[in-house]
């Protein structure tokens, strides 16, 4: 899954500083995905005031049932990342992940799928004929600066570990949550998991108090610590939380998201996570040369078969003073 919006908005995050434990509501856009059939996701992250949280910079819901869609899987071509892992964590539906260091898979539901993009990486998806619309959330992890220049890789997981308690069941798709880890490689402290309550759970989930987290749902209502939450908007809860409360009336879904304060100033534009102006715009010019030594390409499309970089913005993409949160060029 990518960011294909035809005139990306420059996002400028800056460090902020620990908020402490708060709610707060930030709603979702409706966000034309484009692809081949062209399909409309439901975007949360990142926010004008809430660029991150952890290391998490982009988060989409797909084929949710409130959005406009054509109700088809997105096909997409091949396009480029760079300084990010994607996750994609599919609900339903079945799609092709082909990828230029050479991965061609099915992506299923129940099957954390990481790419980690380093240096440069390319990647198409495609809906496998036959099968149903799919759904799903897709969401980015900005690497750190130590990790920017890692080697591109693809990682799939069968099976995740499991953290449960009475009413509760959490799949951990990555980082650790209530001391049970994931197989998936972490380049920052965080945490991703899927959670399932069940009707009529009143459960204690306990967090790591030095991160800052927040929750999406996906189906049902949720109650957490007195703040009722149903599917749309993403509630940030802020650090310095050692637990949550979540109660159900009835079977509920949700992610919960979170890792340690992002620290590193981060320029966000179109596929490309970078520290500066001059690496987006060199990743860009790559690219649109088709420089296969940054972004080789993927096996089974054509060359012609490559989604363009849109225009950059006539301004240079720097960050802008602020107090929290992040600037929209």
């Amino acid at each position: 899954m990518s960011d294909l919006e035809a005139h990306p908005t420059e996002v400028v995050c800056e460090p902020s500083p620990s908020p402490g434990p708060i709610t707060e509501r930030y709603p979702a856009r409706e966000v034309p995905l484009g692809g081949v059939r062209g399909v409309y996701v439901e975007r949360t992250l990142p926010q004008r005031d809430l660029p991150t949280v952890g290391a998490w910079c982009f988060l989409d819901r797909f084929g949710s049932p409130t959005v406009t869609t054509t109700g088809a899987s997105p096909d997409i071509y091949p396009h480029p990342h760079i300084g990010l892992q994607t996750v994609t964590w599919p609900f339903d539906g079945r799609i092709r992940h082909r990828d230029s260091v050479g991965s061609d898979v099915e992506i299923e539901p129940g099957q954390l799928n990481l790419m980690t993009s380093g240096r440069g990486i390319a990647h198409s998806e495609f809906g496998v004929p036959g099968a149903p619309a799919g759904s799903g959330l897709q969401l980015w992890i900005a690497l750190p600066d130590h990790a920017t220049g890692v080697d591109p890789h693809f990682e799939q997981h069968r099976a995740l570990p499991v953290y449960a308690e009475p009413g509760l069941r959490a799949t951990v798709l990555i980082g650790s949550l209530g001391g049970v880890t994931s197989p998936a490689m972490a380049y920052t402290p965080i945490v991703g998991a899927d959670i399932v309550l069940d009707p009529g759970a009143r459960v204690r989930l306990p967090l790591e108090r030095a991160f800052e987290h927040a929750v999406l749902v996906v189906e049902g209502t949720v109650e957490i610590d007195g703040e009722e939450l149903s599917p749309g908007p993403l509630l940030y809860l802020g650090t310095d939380r050692a637990e949550i409360e979540l109660r159900s009336a009835g079977r509920a879904q949700f992610a919960l998201l979170g890792g340690e304060p992002f620290t590193e100033e981060l320029v966000m534009w179109w596929n490309f996570v970078g520290r500066s102006h001059e690496d987006i715009v060199a990743a860009r010019e790559a690219w649109e040369a088709h420089d296969t030594n940054w972004f080789p390409d993927v096996a089974g499309h054509s060359p012609d078969q490559r989604i363009p970089a849109p225009p950059l913005p006539p301004l240079r993409l720097k960050p802008r003073k602020r107090a929290t949160g992040c600037s929209h060029g």
